[in-house]
Protein backbone atom coordinates (compact mmCIF):
# COMPACT_ATOMS: atom_id res chain seq x y z
CA UNK A 1 0.00 0.00 0.00
CA UNK A 2 1.29 3.86 -0.75
CA UNK A 3 2.17 5.79 1.69
CA UNK A 4 0.46 9.13 0.58
CA UNK A 5 3.09 12.13 0.55
CA UNK A 6 2.01 14.69 3.01
CA UNK A 7 3.26 18.41 2.43
CA UNK A 8 4.86 20.03 5.25
CA UNK A 9 2.85 22.91 7.02
CA UNK A 10 2.71 25.06 9.55
CA UNK A 11 0.32 24.28 11.96
CA UNK A 12 -2.61 26.88 10.75
CA UNK A 13 -0.76 29.01 8.20
CA UNK A 14 -0.98 28.74 4.75
CA UNK A 15 1.68 29.09 2.44
CA UNK A 16 0.71 32.66 1.24
CA UNK A 17 0.76 33.70 4.59
CA UNK A 18 4.11 32.07 5.36
CA UNK A 19 5.67 34.11 2.10
CA UNK A 20 3.34 37.42 3.31
CA UNK A 21 5.61 37.34 6.60
CA UNK A 22 8.59 36.94 5.05
CA UNK A 23 8.17 39.69 2.91
CA UNK A 24 6.90 42.10 5.67
CA UNK A 25 10.31 40.76 7.51
CA UNK A 26 12.00 41.92 4.53
CA UNK A 27 11.01 45.19 4.44
CA UNK A 28 10.51 46.09 7.76
CA UNK A 29 14.94 44.93 7.99
CA UNK A 30 15.12 47.08 4.92
CA UNK A 31 12.94 49.82 6.38
CA UNK A 32 14.88 49.77 9.44
CA UNK A 33 18.20 49.39 7.13
CA UNK A 34 17.26 52.81 4.99
CA UNK A 35 16.53 55.12 8.25
CA UNK A 36 19.42 54.16 10.18
CA UNK A 37 21.19 54.59 6.61
CA UNK A 38 20.28 58.33 6.55
CA UNK A 39 20.95 59.01 10.07
CA UNK A 40 23.60 61.66 11.02
CA UNK A 41 27.46 60.20 11.00
CA UNK A 42 28.10 61.85 13.81
CA UNK A 43 26.68 63.39 17.24
CA UNK A 44 24.90 67.27 17.63
CA UNK A 45 28.59 69.17 17.00
CA UNK A 46 30.96 67.71 15.41
CA UNK A 47 32.25 70.04 13.06
CA UNK A 48 31.81 70.72 9.76
CA UNK A 49 33.50 69.42 6.28
CA UNK A 50 34.72 72.23 3.48
CA UNK A 51 32.68 70.19 0.46
CA UNK A 52 33.34 71.41 -3.21
CA UNK A 53 30.63 69.98 -5.78
CA UNK A 54 31.97 70.82 -9.14
CA UNK A 55 29.55 71.14 -11.87
CA UNK A 56 28.06 68.99 -14.06
CA UNK A 57 28.71 66.37 -11.27
CA UNK A 58 25.82 63.55 -11.53
CA UNK A 59 24.11 62.33 -8.23
CA UNK A 60 25.65 58.84 -8.06
CA UNK A 61 29.62 61.10 -8.04
CA UNK A 62 27.79 63.46 -5.06
CA UNK A 63 26.65 60.63 -3.08
CA UNK A 64 30.14 58.82 -2.92
CA UNK A 65 32.09 62.27 -2.48
CA UNK A 66 29.77 62.71 0.42
CA UNK A 67 30.20 59.34 1.51
CA UNK A 68 34.20 59.74 1.41
CA UNK A 69 34.22 62.84 3.28
CA UNK A 70 32.41 60.88 5.77
CA UNK A 71 29.01 63.17 5.70
CA UNK A 72 27.10 59.93 4.68
CA UNK A 73 26.81 56.50 5.63
CA UNK A 74 25.32 55.29 2.65
CA UNK A 75 25.80 56.69 -0.89
CA UNK A 76 22.76 53.99 -2.09
CA UNK A 77 20.54 55.21 0.71
CA UNK A 78 20.88 58.69 -0.14
CA UNK A 79 20.20 58.14 -3.72
CA UNK A 80 17.44 56.45 -2.90
CA UNK A 81 16.10 59.85 -1.04
CA UNK A 82 16.77 61.87 -3.63
CA UNK A 83 15.02 59.64 -6.54
CA UNK A 84 12.15 59.11 -3.71
CA UNK A 85 12.14 63.34 -3.12
CA UNK A 86 12.32 64.06 -6.95
CA UNK A 87 15.82 65.70 -5.91
CA UNK A 88 17.97 64.09 -8.51
CA UNK A 89 18.74 67.11 -10.90
CA UNK A 90 18.09 69.59 -8.32
CA UNK A 91 21.49 69.54 -6.59
CA UNK A 92 23.40 72.60 -7.04
CA UNK A 93 27.52 72.95 -7.14
CA UNK A 94 29.44 75.23 -5.04
CA UNK A 95 31.92 75.18 -2.06
CA UNK A 96 30.16 73.70 1.18
CA UNK A 97 30.31 73.58 4.77
CA UNK A 98 28.45 70.93 6.50
CA UNK A 99 28.63 68.40 9.41
CA UNK A 100 28.87 65.12 10.04
CA UNK A 101 26.13 65.95 12.56
CA UNK A 102 23.43 66.81 9.40
CA UNK A 103 21.20 63.85 8.49
CA UNK A 104 21.41 62.70 4.92
CA UNK A 105 17.68 64.17 4.41
CA UNK A 106 19.37 67.83 5.63
CA UNK A 107 22.51 67.52 3.55
CA UNK A 108 20.39 66.87 0.76
CA UNK A 109 18.32 70.18 1.33
CA UNK A 110 20.99 72.20 2.17
CA UNK A 111 22.63 71.01 -1.56
CA UNK A 112 19.33 71.59 -3.33
CA UNK A 113 18.72 75.14 -1.93
CA UNK A 114 22.09 76.07 -2.87
CA UNK A 115 23.26 77.50 0.78
CA UNK A 116 26.88 77.46 -0.08
CA UNK A 117 29.19 78.73 2.32
CA UNK A 118 30.29 82.77 2.03
CA UNK A 119 33.39 84.35 2.62
CA UNK A 120 33.67 87.59 4.26
CA UNK A 121 35.80 89.95 2.79
CA UNK A 122 35.99 93.78 3.76
CA UNK A 123 36.77 96.16 1.59
CA UNK A 124 38.24 99.51 3.08
CA UNK A 125 37.20 103.22 2.19
CA UNK A 126 39.88 104.77 -0.13
CA UNK A 127 41.73 101.80 -0.93
CA UNK A 128 42.94 101.33 -4.80
CA UNK A 129 41.91 99.26 -7.12
CA UNK A 130 45.39 97.10 -6.54
CA UNK A 131 44.52 96.76 -2.70
CA UNK A 132 41.70 95.99 -3.94
CA UNK A 133 43.04 93.12 -5.85
CA UNK A 134 45.46 91.88 -3.36
CA UNK A 135 42.75 91.44 -0.80
CA UNK A 136 40.53 88.95 -3.02
CA UNK A 137 43.59 87.43 -3.50
CA UNK A 138 44.99 87.22 -0.04
CA UNK A 139 40.70 85.64 0.59
CA UNK A 140 41.40 82.97 -2.12
CA UNK A 141 38.33 84.36 -4.37
CA UNK A 142 39.94 85.62 -7.52
CA UNK A 143 43.22 85.23 -9.71
CA UNK A 144 45.04 87.91 -9.62
CA UNK A 145 45.76 87.84 -13.41
CA UNK A 146 42.27 86.75 -14.41
CA UNK A 147 41.16 89.91 -12.26
CA UNK A 148 42.85 92.32 -13.96
CA UNK A 149 42.01 90.72 -17.52
CA UNK A 150 38.19 91.19 -16.43
CA UNK A 151 38.99 94.81 -15.55
CA UNK A 152 40.28 95.89 -18.45
CA UNK A 153 38.13 94.10 -20.88
CA UNK A 154 35.34 92.93 -19.42
CA UNK A 155 31.76 94.69 -20.32
CA UNK A 156 30.12 96.33 -17.56
CA UNK A 157 27.37 98.14 -18.39
CA UNK A 158 27.08 101.64 -16.52
CA UNK A 159 27.23 104.96 -17.54
CA UNK A 160 29.77 105.81 -15.38
CA UNK A 161 32.10 103.49 -16.52
CA UNK A 162 32.23 105.39 -19.94
CA UNK A 163 34.08 108.08 -21.11
CA UNK A 164 37.23 106.67 -18.70
CA UNK A 165 40.36 105.80 -18.64
CA UNK A 166 41.53 102.99 -20.94
CA UNK A 167 41.84 99.45 -19.29
CA UNK A 168 41.55 98.32 -16.11
CA UNK A 169 42.07 102.05 -14.37
CA UNK A 170 37.98 102.86 -15.36
CA UNK A 171 36.71 100.80 -12.48
CA UNK A 172 39.11 102.78 -10.45
CA UNK A 173 37.07 103.89 -7.86
CA UNK A 174 33.81 102.61 -8.26
CA UNK A 175 34.20 99.20 -6.45
CA UNK A 176 32.73 100.14 -3.52
CA UNK A 177 33.66 99.81 -0.35
CA UNK A 178 31.85 97.58 1.94
CA UNK A 179 31.09 94.10 3.08
CA UNK A 180 30.76 91.17 1.02
CA UNK A 181 29.73 87.62 1.49
CA UNK A 182 31.43 85.98 -1.72
CA UNK A 183 31.20 82.35 -2.80
CA UNK A 184 33.90 80.61 -3.81
CA UNK A 185 32.49 79.45 -6.91
CA UNK A 186 31.79 83.13 -8.13
CA UNK A 187 33.32 84.27 -11.39
CA UNK A 188 36.17 87.44 -11.05
CA UNK A 189 33.12 88.93 -13.51
CA UNK A 190 30.61 88.08 -11.21
CA UNK A 191 32.69 89.51 -8.20
CA UNK A 192 33.56 92.56 -9.97
CA UNK A 193 29.84 93.09 -11.03
CA UNK A 194 28.51 92.85 -7.40
CA UNK A 195 30.50 95.58 -6.30
CA UNK A 196 30.13 97.93 -9.13
CA UNK A 197 25.95 96.92 -8.67
CA UNK A 198 26.93 98.12 -5.00
CA UNK A 199 28.05 101.68 -6.03
CA UNK A 200 25.06 101.72 -8.27
CA UNK A 201 22.74 101.30 -4.72
CA UNK A 202 24.94 104.01 -2.84
CA UNK A 203 25.14 107.02 -5.54
CA UNK A 204 21.50 107.50 -5.40
CA UNK A 205 19.52 109.19 -8.01
CA UNK A 206 19.23 112.30 -5.48
CA UNK A 207 23.16 112.37 -5.64
CA UNK A 208 22.68 112.10 -9.61
CA UNK A 209 20.64 115.39 -9.49
CA UNK A 210 23.17 117.21 -6.84
CA UNK A 211 25.98 116.55 -9.20
CA UNK A 212 24.06 118.08 -12.23
CA UNK A 213 23.38 121.30 -10.30
CA UNK A 214 26.83 121.44 -9.33
CA UNK A 215 27.68 120.96 -12.95
CA UNK A 216 30.19 117.75 -12.33
CA UNK A 217 29.52 114.64 -13.98
CA UNK A 218 29.34 111.25 -11.24
CA UNK A 219 32.75 110.19 -12.86
CA UNK A 220 34.13 113.69 -11.59
CA UNK A 221 32.06 113.38 -8.18
CA UNK A 222 34.12 110.13 -6.96
CA UNK A 223 37.20 111.58 -8.77
CA UNK A 224 36.74 114.46 -6.59
CA UNK A 225 35.63 112.03 -3.62
CA UNK A 226 38.82 110.00 -3.89
CA UNK A 227 40.68 113.08 -3.59
CA UNK A 228 39.41 113.88 -0.29
CA UNK A 229 39.35 110.67 0.99
CA UNK A 230 42.67 109.96 0.66
CA UNK A 231 43.28 113.36 2.17
CA UNK A 232 41.03 113.45 5.24
CA UNK A 233 41.85 111.24 8.15
CA UNK A 234 38.94 112.97 10.13
CA UNK A 235 35.37 113.04 9.95
CA UNK A 236 34.28 116.13 10.10
CA UNK A 237 36.86 117.40 8.18
CA UNK A 238 35.82 115.91 5.11
CA UNK A 239 33.17 118.92 3.91
CA UNK A 240 36.34 121.15 4.32
CA UNK A 241 38.94 119.11 2.59
CA UNK A 242 35.65 119.55 -0.24
CA UNK A 243 35.44 122.82 0.25
CA UNK A 244 39.38 123.69 -1.22
CA UNK A 245 38.96 121.97 -3.44
CA UNK A 246 36.16 123.25 -5.04
CA UNK A 247 37.26 126.82 -4.35
CA UNK A 248 40.32 125.81 -6.35
CA UNK A 249 38.52 124.54 -9.00
CA UNK A 250 36.15 127.37 -9.27
CA UNK A 251 39.21 129.81 -9.81
CA UNK A 252 41.34 127.89 -12.13
CA UNK A 253 43.74 126.59 -9.51
CA UNK A 254 45.79 123.75 -9.38
CA UNK A 255 44.87 121.07 -6.71
CA UNK A 256 48.42 120.17 -5.87
CA UNK A 257 46.74 117.12 -3.78
CA UNK A 258 49.57 115.16 -2.32
CA UNK A 259 47.46 112.10 -2.96
CA UNK A 260 47.65 112.58 -6.73
CA UNK A 261 51.29 112.12 -6.50
CA UNK A 262 51.10 108.98 -4.12
CA UNK A 263 49.06 107.47 -6.39
CA UNK A 264 51.71 107.17 -9.13
CA UNK A 265 54.39 105.48 -6.97
CA UNK A 266 54.68 102.16 -6.43
CA UNK A 267 55.09 102.71 -2.40
CA UNK A 268 53.67 105.63 -0.61
CA UNK A 269 55.83 107.89 1.32
CA UNK A 270 55.61 109.46 4.67
CA UNK A 271 56.54 112.62 3.11
CA UNK A 272 56.99 113.36 -0.75
CA UNK A 273 59.92 115.22 -2.17
CA UNK A 274 59.68 117.60 -5.01
CA UNK A 275 61.09 115.85 -7.24
CA UNK A 276 57.81 113.76 -6.78
CA UNK A 277 55.89 116.57 -7.24
CA UNK A 278 57.16 116.69 -11.44
CA UNK A 279 56.09 112.85 -12.19
CA UNK A 280 54.56 113.38 -15.45
CA UNK A 281 51.34 112.34 -15.21
CA UNK A 282 48.24 113.20 -16.23
CA UNK A 283 47.15 112.24 -12.74
CA UNK A 284 50.07 115.09 -11.04
CA UNK A 285 47.55 117.84 -9.69
CA UNK A 286 50.92 120.11 -8.96
CA UNK A 287 51.58 119.59 -12.93
CA UNK A 288 48.09 119.66 -14.69
CA UNK A 289 44.89 121.83 -13.23
CA UNK A 290 41.71 120.83 -12.88
CA UNK A 291 40.47 117.02 -11.46
CA UNK A 292 42.51 113.86 -12.50
CA UNK A 293 41.31 111.89 -15.64
CA UNK A 294 39.93 109.45 -12.68
CA UNK A 295 39.35 108.60 -9.01
CA UNK A 296 42.63 107.39 -7.45
CA UNK A 297 40.53 105.21 -4.82
CA UNK A 298 37.28 103.89 -4.22
CA UNK A 299 36.00 106.72 -2.00
CA UNK A 300 33.13 106.04 1.41
CA UNK A 301 29.84 107.72 1.30
CA UNK A 302 30.76 110.14 3.68
CA UNK A 303 33.41 111.42 1.17
CA UNK A 304 30.82 111.08 -1.88
CA UNK A 305 28.51 113.51 0.04
CA UNK A 306 31.67 115.76 1.22
CA UNK A 307 32.19 116.65 -2.50
CA UNK A 308 28.78 116.61 -3.05
CA UNK A 309 27.93 118.98 -0.18
CA UNK A 310 30.97 120.81 0.51
CA UNK A 311 31.76 123.74 3.78
CA UNK A 312 30.66 127.02 2.57
CA UNK A 313 34.01 128.43 3.98
CA UNK A 314 36.50 130.47 1.56
CA UNK A 315 39.78 127.82 2.20
CA UNK A 316 41.97 127.89 -0.27
CA UNK A 317 44.97 125.07 1.41
CA UNK A 318 45.45 123.15 4.00
CA UNK A 319 48.49 121.23 6.10
CA UNK A 320 48.51 117.97 7.53
CA UNK A 321 49.31 118.41 11.53
CA UNK A 322 51.22 115.72 13.18
CA UNK A 323 47.85 114.34 15.06
CA UNK A 324 46.09 113.68 11.63
CA UNK A 325 44.19 116.83 12.01
CA UNK A 326 44.35 120.05 8.95
CA UNK A 327 45.17 123.52 9.12
CA UNK A 328 43.01 125.13 6.90
CA UNK A 329 43.99 128.83 5.43
CA UNK A 330 42.53 131.70 3.12
CA UNK A 331 45.97 133.24 2.13
CA UNK A 332 49.04 131.58 0.98
CA UNK A 333 50.68 133.69 3.99
CA UNK A 334 48.57 131.84 6.53
CA UNK A 335 49.04 128.36 4.58
CA UNK A 336 52.61 129.20 4.96
CA UNK A 337 52.53 130.08 8.52
CA UNK A 338 50.28 126.62 9.05
CA UNK A 339 53.50 124.52 7.46
CA UNK A 340 56.49 125.93 9.40
CA UNK A 341 53.76 125.34 12.61
CA UNK A 342 53.52 121.84 11.04
CA UNK A 343 57.24 121.12 10.74
CA UNK A 344 57.50 122.19 14.55
CA UNK A 345 55.13 119.68 15.66
CA UNK A 346 56.76 116.94 13.68
CA UNK A 347 60.33 117.95 15.65
CA UNK A 348 58.63 117.92 18.40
Amino acid sequence: MAVPRVRPQFPGMPWVAVLATLLLLFSCGLAVWYERALAPVAPPGAPAVEVQIARGSSSAEIAEQLRQAGLLRSALAFRIYLYLQDMERKLKAGEYQLSPSLSAPEIARTLTTGSVARYRVTIPEGYTLKQICARLVEAGLVDRERFWEVAAQASFDYDFLRHGPPGSQRLEGFLFPDTYYFTRDMTEEEIIATMLRRFRQAFTPEMEQRSRELSLTVRQVVTLASLVEREAKLERERPLVAAVFHNRLRLGMKLESCATVQYLLDEPKPVLREEDTRIPSPYNTYLHAGLPPGPIASPGLSSILAALYPAQVPYLSFVANPDGSHTFSRTYSAHLAARRAARKGDDN
